[in-house]
């Protein structure tokens, strides 16, 4: 049977608003693609970023020729070469490796050599806010081990405090997403060096990295919207000791997969992201996890209702989807229906 393609909108709504220093969101915007084939259905999620001047009306209209040659030629692997790294081809990639998966029965942990962890820590997001109203909602997940802190130029240390006082027992990823000056983060120095600091994600602009030559602060900077893919990696050794791995950044699991490894072969840290978003977008990405040293894959959590059968989020920890979500090559009995 011939291989069928489809892309379409998805909005998840939020429970509560998630502010980062470049905005605030209230859904979850996604781009879904599905291949059919031979009665099996594959699927993938991607999350178009502004960031990256992507919208979701743009990565459908990136997708549609691509699956139209898809479609007439059949070759699955010809989307690496017809699509740039990012959304769109992430959800491309990520719906053709789940229908491999189903066609063959050959899980994606297997045809990777990734299996996913049973359990693993992700760290949970307090979003950017008052210092009063980050403290209270540090609070409410204090029982999570890693807890990732949004921050802003706008009275850093306040919200640093508020959030460290709040949740004793926890460790933090500091991510101010570029939103920070150098001046900034060195100021920052002391009090990040007194706390239990995992790492500081991307502090500065994407392109300023250059002013992390020669720092040698007392903890691990990580690189999140400087690093996209593997050929990014060699530029950032003595800037970063550590990497985000994101698949819509990546472009896909294949890329990402290939990505590990190059960045463990050059000494970095590792730490698998993602934005917010279903579980059909995580999915992929805890194959990653159980490599990485870091996990922030609390993306669902956020959502006011997430697909059934989808990863669960408690006290810190990230519970896989349910048999014949993504990826196992199991029949989905009644998850897509």
């Amino acid at each position: 049977m011939s291989l069928h393609l489809t892309a379409r909108a998805v909005d998840h709504p939020l429970k509560a608003p998630f502010r980062i220093s470049r905005g605030v969101k209230t859904a979850a915007q996604v781009v879904v693609v599905e291949a059919h084939q031979d009665g099996h259905v594959g699927r993938g999620e991607s999350v178009p970023y502004a960031r990256y001047d992507e919208t979701v009306e743009g990565v459908l209209a990136q997708l549609k020729p691509v699956l139209d040659a898809l479609v007439a030629d059949g070759d699955e692997a010809a989307a690496q070469d017809l699509l740039p790294p990012g959304a769109a081809r992430n959800a491309l990639d990520c719906a053709l490796w789940d229908l491999r998966a189903r066609r063959t029965g050959i899980s994606v942990a297997e045809a990777t050599g990734l299996p996913v962890p049973p359990s693993l820590i992700t760290a949970v997001t307090v979003s950017l806010d008052s210092p009063e109203a980050m403290g209270i909602a540090a609070r409410a997940v204090a029982d999570a081990p890693l807890i990732k802190i949004k921050l802003s130029a706008e009275d850093p240390a306040a919200c640093l405090r508020a959030v460290a006082a709040a949740a004793p027992e926890s460790r933090f990823i500091v991510d101010p997403n570029e939103g920070w000056t150098f001046e900034i983060l060195h100021g920052l120095r002391s009090l990040l060096a007194d706390l239990p600091i995992a790492l500081v994600e991307q502090p500065l602009p994407a392109g300023a990295d250059h002013q992390l030559d020669g720092y040698d602060p007392p903890y691990v900077i990580c690189a999140d919207e400087s690093v996209h893919v593997g050929g990014d990696l060699a530029a950032l050794r003595g800037r970063y000791g550590a990497v985000n791995l994101k698949l819509d950044k990546t472009g896909g699991l294949s890329e990402a997969v290939r990505m590990l490894e190059k960045a463990r072969d050059l000494g970095f840290q590792l730490m698998t992201g993602c934005m917010v978003a279903s579980s059909l977008s995580i999915a992929p990405a805890l194959h990653l996890a159980g490599g990485c040293q870091y996990a922030d894959l609390d993306g669902p959590w956020w959502l006011a209702h997430d697909h059934p059968g989808g990863l669960r989020v408690a006290r810190g920890r990230i519970t896989p989807p349910a048999a014949g979500f993504w990826g196992d090559g199991v029949k989905a009995e009644g998850l897509w229906l």
